[in-house]
């Protein structure tokens, strides 16, 4: 009997959590998941109580049907995708199941089952867009969310996973052409692979990996002089911050920072922010530049970790795949970590470079509006909490639709 069939024969009571959730309901809504006709409304109100059911991850796994059903879901928009036809029911009823595959992701008992089904990949298709329309941009929004939730928990099988698949170029693709809260989601994933050794070392290892993770986070930089984000900022400052534990990381960062780091641009944002214009100054004692913003009795702000020179295996080297111009940031070539591929094309100013992300984004469709009102408040909501720790805790369980209709 699985684990579903021996909940259902237990009395139904009320969820501690939340005294007005009948776990029978519980059940029933999950075992609605199988039925075609009768998915759509289970779908939104398991969305609506499962931050208020704390097992109702291990339940979705181990019910059979549930899983297959919530992927069926994912593959049943992607022919919507390119050419652009996916319209606002449609985000809204795949963003409810993407938010019960965050539960899953999010719960210690089934975070390492759902890695080992590599479902994460099913949510790559819809990484890979760049339609700037209310649908898609929640549906790419909700994604991340998944990812966010994973990395949340800084566990070395998780970024060993997300290494061996093409998350770094999305995350590099998004972080540039995405919207801010978009933008800080992907870089929030990416700070969270540079915290990780063997996350900074694959980043290191190549000067395409590094001149093209530097070159995005210089287009950020630009960005924020532009609309100001601080909860951005936090976690660009945080990448350039543990970019410096690698030597020849921080060596080439002191020739293409950002001017915008130097100067004063950022210097009103900031000047209630103590916290932040540390990491700042921090920063440029770090990579030896001198600017208005560097302090010299400001506290040191500890990053934890050293590089090393290991790589997970398998990792994929499509992160690699950058070609057309690079930024002028000189790696040894001697360097044990890896070689220096001599034959890419450089310009002078780093920030200002596009290197390719060596993906082809397709251009999703048009339309106003999916079922993701409460995701966008608690991701940044999620995006803010981190404001005075070394290891920001971001992604909370919530980032998809919670029965509300986006407006």
């Amino acid at each position: 009997m699985n684990n579903l069939a021996i909940a259902m024969t237990s009395p139904a009571v009320p969820s501690a959590q939340n005294p007005a959730i009948d776990m029978e309901d519980v059940y029933r809504w999950v075992s609605a998941l199988t039925n075609v006709d009768t998915r759509e409304g289970a779908l939104l109100e398991l969305c609506k109580i499962r931050e208020h059911v704390p097992d109702l991850a291990p339940l979705l796994w181990h019910s059979c049907g549930s899983i297959a059903a919530l992927l069926q879901e994912i593959c049943a928009i992607y022919p919507y995708i390119n050419p652009p036809r996916l319209n606002a029911h449609q985000s809204n009823r795949v963003c409810n199941a993407l938010a019960l595959l965050q539960c899953i992701a999010s719960h210690p008992e089934t975070r390492s089952d759902f890695l080992k089904a590599n479902i994460p990949l099913y949510l790559y298709t819809f990484l890979n867009t760049n339609n700037p329309t209310r649908p898609f941009e929640y549906l790419r929004l909700t994604s991340l969310g998944v990812i966010g939730a994973l990395v949340k928990t800084d566990e070395p099988e998780v970024i060993a996973f997300l290494l061996g698949s093409e998350i770094i170029p999305l995350c590099l693709v998004i972080m540039e052409f995405g919207s801010e809260l978009s933008k800080t989601v992907a870089t929030f994933i990416m700070q969270k692979i540079l915290l990780d050794e063997v996350g900074l070392a694959y980043i290191c290892q190549t000067h395409e990996r590094f001149a093209h993770v530097a070159a995005v986070l210089g287009k950020v930089v630009i960005y924020l002089a532009r609309d100001w984000s601080l909860r951005l900022m936090k976690h660009v400052i945080r990448c350039y911050l543990r970019l410096c534990d690698d030597p020849r990381a921080r060596n080439a960062l002191g020739q293409c920072l950002p001017q915008q780091l130097t100067d004063r641009t950022f210097s009103t944002q900031l000047e209630n922010d103590l916290v932040t214009s540390r990491w700042l100054a921090q920063l440029l004692r770090r990579v030896s530049v001198t600017g208005p913003n560097t302090n010299p009795t400001t506290p040191a702000i500890t990053v934890t970790g050293t590089a090393t020179n290991t790589t997970s295996s398998g990792a994929n080297t499509n992160a690699d795949a950058t070609s057309g111009t690079r930024s002028n940031v000189i790696f040894a070539s001697n360097s044990s970590a890896g070689p220096t591929n001599t034959s890419s094309t450089t310009t002078t100013t780093a920030a200002n470079t596009v290197p390719s992300s060596g993906m082809n984004a397709s251009n999703p469709g048009d339309s106003s509006a999916a079922v993701v009102a409460s995701e966008r408040n608690t991701a940044i909501d999620s995006a803010g909490s981190q404001s005075d720790t070394t290891q920001p805790n971001m992604v909370s369980g919530e980032t998809a639709g919670s029965g509300t209709t986006q407006s």
